[in-house]
């Protein structure tokens, strides 16, 4: 007999458009206790996390990443960055900070949260601009942007299936 569907990960959709509504901080501290639980290679935990809430700050973020326009609405932004110097081997810290935003993602969407991934590693531009905004340090690396506050829209579950994409041992082009 087949497993169910884990609720979080099947309706997770990205969220653009925000009630006003602001974000407790118990809630706050839940998604980034789901980051940090987050698997990370060697264990390294080679994360850091700047909470944003200030509202201008949230409002010139649109300034420096040319798909944010939704952050000024939202309740909060989280940049995840990684720390460099924790890591043991090079590379990994993208992987790392990959799974901890998802984390972050499922946590919110099973709070009832509405959160959207705003990509900036490996974009040098929107590195170096969070970089100044947020004032992350070298070598703190600015990963990914995720707007986070409650839904003022809903998006139906996406099917996104594919058998084609799915190889047995061994893999077979596709047809």
């Amino acid at each position: 007999m087949p497993e169910s569907k884990l609720e979080a990960i099947f309706s997770r959709r990205s969220i653009r458009k925000f009630t006003n509504q602001p974000i407790d901080d118990d809630r706050i501290e839940l998604l980034l206790e789901a980051a940090m639980v987050a698997p990370s290679a060697r264990d390294t935990r080679s994360w850091q996390f700047v909470v944003i809430r200030d509202r201008e700050l949230l409002s010139k973020v649109p300034e420096v990443h040319p798909y944010a326009s939704m952050v000024p609405e939202a309740a909060l932004a989280i940049l995840v960055c990684a720390d460099t110097r924790l890591e043991s081997i090079e590379g990994y810290w993208a992987i790392n900070c990959a799974t901890a935003c998802e984390n972050i993602l499922l946590q919110a969407q099973h709070m009832g949260l509405g959160a959207v991934w705003l990509g900036v590693y490996p974009r040098k531009e929107r590195i170096d601009s969070l970089r100044k905004l947020c004032a992350v340090p070298e070598p703190v690396v600015p990963f990914a942007l995720l707007a986070i506050g409650y839904p003022a829209e809903h998006k139906p579950p996406a099917e996104r299936y594919d058998q084609a994409r799915i190889h047995q041992n061994r893999y077979s082009p596709c047809a």
